[in-house]
């Protein structure tokens, strides 16, 4: 039995890019448009640590648009990303319209800190962009045994009000990243909605049909064209239950820093050249001051082996807690390489070559 099955089947004729060269590749293209040096290589290995963790529709595939965005005026490039509000316990980041990865690192930094002091902290984020995958920031609380917490407004509204037709809802993703000892860290990123809109984007560029489900029409109909997702309606994870999670994220994530929610949301794929606002909250749960950390991630692990050993339906090969398959995928691509398919490696390089920087 194969025991990794990525978010995206790997293309068998895939190049694999090791980790440095692709960050370094992205970081060279992040210089050229105009980023210091620091900010370029801290978006180029944010986006990078995505893809070692199998989030292909987050990581070196939102390279176009980000250039895009940068040159079309969208991005301040010399931010002073800052903490605006702060008690012992809770935060407001300022992030000064900054690539998005730039403004969730600082405030997962900040959180950690704080969390170390007070047992926990809640960051709220405001003027930042989109950050790419957020399992990346909430896996940096697991090196200092905490629980890492991130959830997002969209950067585009592509789903509706549960029942309804007019787009003005995003996928609004919550990560959730909580240590373990000898078992991999348990650990969900995931949309609100059926499917990101980076997973069609994937599939759309390989010329690959969406499952049944993932979209429908303003008549209620599924539709499989991933080319025409952008003309249909995303779906909500768990129906009225998902619309539900999506709202809370949104006005937690958004319209309580202060950040755009709802109508105010601006499409970052088609629009390059608006400001966003786009919100964030980040939390960090430091376990020692709730439990002896060897004591809980011991627990993590027993519970952790206790689902996973548990019973199958018939035709499951294996029960896998969140993130495991990430874990797997990350332990392979830190060790093979990043796959990158033949659409994506023309994408990239033709970026490069517009630049004048080295290609892949």
């Amino acid at each position: 039995m194969n025991n990794i099955s990525p978010e995206f089947p790997v293309d068998e004729n895939a190049v694999r890019i090791p980790y440095d060269r692709l960050r370094t590749f992205m970081t060279s293209v992040f210089l050229e448009v105009g980023l210091p040096a620091s900010d370029a290589d801290g978006v180029a290995t944010a986006m990078a640590d995505g893809d070692l963790l199998g989030k292909d529709s987050h990581g070196c595939i939102r390279v176009p648009m980000y250039v895009n965005r940068i040159n079309g005026g969208a991005i301040n490039k010399t931010p002073n990303v800052r903490t605006v509000k702060r008690t012992p316990a809770m935060a407001l980041v300022d992030g000064d319209n900054a690539m998005g990865h730039l403004v969730a690192r600082y405030s997962m930094d900040l959180a950690m800190d704080m969390a170390a002091e007070s047992g926990l902290a809640w960051i709220g984020l405001q003027h930042s962009n989109h950050a790419g995958a957020a399992a990346v920031y909430a896996s940096m609380a697991l090196a200092r045994d905490q629980i890492g917490i991130i959830a997002c407004v969209g950067s585009a509204n592509h789903a509706a009000p549960y029942g309804g037709t007019d787009i003005l809802v995003g996928t609004n993703p919550i990560a959730v990243a909580i240590p373990a000892q000898d078992e991999p860290p348990v650990v969900i990123d995931m949309a609100t909605t059926n499917s990101s809109l980076g997973k069609i984007m994937v599939k759309a560029m390989h010329g690959e049909p969406m499952p049944e489900g993932w979209v429908i029409d303003a008549l209620g109909q599924a539709m499989t064209d991933s080319a025409q997702a952008d003309d249909g309606i995303l779906t909500h994870i768990g129906g009225a239950k998902g619309f539900g999670l999506s709202m809370v994220i949104g006005f937690l994530a958004g319209t309580l820093n202060g950040a755009a929610f709802g109508s105010d949301v601006v499409h970052i794929g088609e629009d390059p050249h608006s400001v966003t606002n786009t919100g964030q909250f980040i939390m960090a749960i430091d376990v020692s001051h709730f439990l002896d950390p060897d004591v809980f991630k011991a627990n993590v692990d027993r519970i952790s082996r206790e689902m996973t050993g548990s019973a199958t339906l018939p035709g499951v090969d294996e029960i896998r807690m969140p993130g495991t398959n990430s874990w797997r995928i990350f332990q392979d691509r830190k060790a093979n390489g990043i796959p990158i398919t033949a659409p994506l490696l023309e994408k990239l390089n033709a970026v490069a070559d517009e630049l004048g920087v080295a290609g892949l």
